[in-house]
């Protein structure tokens, strides 16, 4: 049986959508290479205010809140 799900190709961009954020060599830092936005991974939610510890220097660092599910990032 096949299916038609389309290959993951990176976490989504918070500004444009496209699946093309990309860590930079700055820890805990992120740039979309579709519309070259940059974000830096913050450890307060700017959506709910809620306090997580944040990983930097993982290739798998979660960027989404674990309380409200929002984005962890922050244009820079």
């Amino acid at each position: 049986m096949l299916t038609d799900s389309a290959p993951k190709l990176g976490p989504e961009c918070p500004a444009c959508g496209e699946p093309w954020l990309r860590p930079t060599a700055a820890p805990g830092r992120y740039r979309c290479v579709y519309c070259l936005q940059r974000y830096e991974l913050v450890s307060v939610c700017p959506n709910c205010g809620e306090h997580s510890t944040i990983v930097r220097m993982s290739s798998t660092a979660v960027v989404a809140c674990n309380h409200c599910q929002g984005s962890m990032l922050r244009a820079v």
